[in-house]
């Protein structure tokens, strides 16, 4: 079945350059349409102040001007204030140049009929109260931007005003004139964001390694997958060493139960982990390690850890690794079977031997002699088969006894169960295969330690009581020298020769994974003893 991304079930998403481009050119259009009009708003405010601070300043003029202050004082000088407010209002292009006196009569305006009349508007009294002031008021001309200064005599008293107008066509035009500013200002900031996203586009593309964002969601769900997936522990470090990634196989083996959370974040279970599997050695030297053991928590590790290179530079490790004593159990298991089954061939073979035996003495007629014949071969079933069904309950272990029995037959050796022992059925499954992986080893190692020597016996027994299985496995071996005792259980220690020393480190490991133990007794030349005690729980209760 084929991996399909969800992405990808409504179409094909948009590539990495378009979902930018689009994005941040609405977010660059959005940021440029506020900025245009807030800096419309603003030119408008700046415009207008401008014309007003320069009336302002054509009218503080005209108020300190001789002839309009001579011309409100002397009415022999009145008549020259119209020329003069006409020659100002027409060079700087002002609707309206007015000079009241205090009473708001006119001396002076655009049409000459009106000189003489009285103002037409309120917003001349604050100016008529001293104050400068300005407004938009609609007067005899048109709408218009007016300004109105006091005008004072030499004793500092008002003696009238100037009114100058300002047509709100001009300031609009003025308005307009400044406008076309922001479209090029406004260009410019498309320029620029184009140029901005195609450096921004290009960077990611290259820190992406040139994979689109779908394309990488789809690796990264294939990779949690693959990685819940394997049966395989994998560790993964950063360059300082601090874990970034671990699948739950990994954590199942170690046994460790903690949040991924806390062992990222570098807790001494972590650091435990990272020094075991060897990866600060890996990120210094920048060499892998293959095919390595290590034992942790009694299981036999088989570990692999490799540097994470990119270009010249170690930015990693990575550590993967699986359970040895699962296969060395595995194998202990088929080995089991094995044996098993040659037992039951050879016993089908004997069975075979003694139904020819009681054919041939039916045609004889030897009925005596066959009745004989069919007594011992029950007795013998009774003496091993039936005695060993009675001390053993659990048919895997009397199996797997029986074809140990007929290896030790094999080799001259006496192989017997004690007749005080009881084993009964286990609960739990994996128990009785701890206890096959334990007694397997120990066996063999003491068959091997007595060789083809005859007239050797190594007896078994087994006590159950409190849900616990003490278990003695007795031989008349050579036995094993003082000095070599403390080391018998050490991996790979074995005086058997090189590639040896698994089976008796294989036994520790699986009693110390499953709650159990085991001591050794041995007297060079004269015995060896293995006190194993393993928790059991039975099927039945045993009294």
């Amino acid at each position: 079945m084929s991996y399909v991304n969800p992405l990808l079930r409504s179409g094909k998403p948009f590539r990495l350059s378009t979902s930018l481009t689009l994005m941040v050119c609405g977010v660059l259009t959005s940021v440029l349409l506020v900025v245009y009009t807030l800096f419309f708003i603003q030119l408008g405010q700046v415009a207008l102040n401008g014309l007003e601070e320069k009336t302002f300043a054509i009218a503080r003029t005209l108020a300190d001007s001789p002839q309009i202050i001579g011309g409100l004082q002397d009415p022999g000088q009145a008549a020259a204030i119209q020329p003069y407010a006409e020659r100002v209002r027409q060079s700087n292009n002002l609707l309206f140049v007015v000079v009241t006196d205090m009473h708001g009569i006119r001396y002076s305006h655009p049409e000459p009929a009106l000189i003489g009349k009285h103002f037409i508007g309120d917003d001349l009294q604050p100016a008529l109260e001293g104050k400068e002031y300005h407004a938009v008021n609609h007067g005899v001309l048109a709408e218009a931007l007016r300004i109105f200064t006091p005008v004072y005599n030499d004793r500092h008293q008002p003696i009238g005003v100037i009114a100058l107008g300002i047509s709100l066509d001009k300031v609009h035009a003025v308005i307009n004139e400044n406008r076309w500013t922001i479209p090029w200002a406004l260009l410019f900031g498309v320029l620029v964001g184009a140029l901005g996203i195609w450096c921004l586009v290009s960077v990611i593309k290259r820190i992406m390694l040139g994979f689109e964002p779908y394309e990488i969601s789809a690796l990264f769900e294939q990779r949690n997958a693959m990685l819940h997936s394997i049966k395989e522990g994998v560790i993964a470090v950063d360059a300082q060493a601090r874990i970034t990634l671990i699948n739950p196989e990994a954590k199942r083996l170690f046994k460790q139960s903690a949040p991924l959370e806390t062992l990222l974040g570098g807790n001494n279970t972590g650091e435990t982990w990272v020094s075991l599997l060897n990866l600060q050695t890996v990120l210094k030297t920048g060499l892998a390690r293959r095919d390595e053991e290590i034992n942790f928590n009694g299981s036999l590790l088989l570990t692999n850890t490799v540097p994470i290179v990119v270009g010249k530079h170690i930015i990693g490790a990575v550590a993967t690794f699986r359970d040895k004593t699962e296969i060395s159990q595995l194998l202990q298991r088929l080995s089991g079977i094995s044996n098993y089954a040659d037992a039951l061939r050879t016993q089908s073979h004997e069975f075979k031997n003694k139904l020819h035996v009681i054919l041939g003495m039916l045609h004889m007629k030897n009925y005596p002699q066959l009745e004989n014949y069919i007594l011992q071969t029950a007795n013998t079933y009774q003496t091993e088969i039936g005695s060993l069904m009675r001390k053993i309950k659990s048919p895997v272990m009397a199996g797997f006894m029986l074809g140990k029995i007929n290896r030790a037959r094999d080799m001259n050796i006496t192989l017997s169960v004690s007749e005080d022992s009881l084993l009964p059925d286990a609960q739990n499954e994996q128990t009785t295969m701890t206890l096959v992986t334990v007694l397997g080893n120990v066996i063999e190692n003491a068959m091997e330690a007595i060789g083809n020597e005859e007239n050797h016996e190594i007896i078994v027994s087994f006590h159950h009581q409190d849900e616990q299985l003490h278990c003695v496995v007795s031989d008349d071996g050579p036995g094993i020298q003082a000095s070599l005792v403390t080391r018998i259980f050490e991996l790979g220690f074995s005086t058997k020769g090189e590639d040896r020393g698994l089976g008796l480190s294989l036994v520790k490991q699986s009693l110390d994974a499953a709650g159990g133990a085991v001591e050794l007794e041995s007297e060079p030349g004269v015995f060896t003893q293995f006190f194993i005690q393993l928790p059991y729980k039975s099927t039945v209760a045993i009294p």
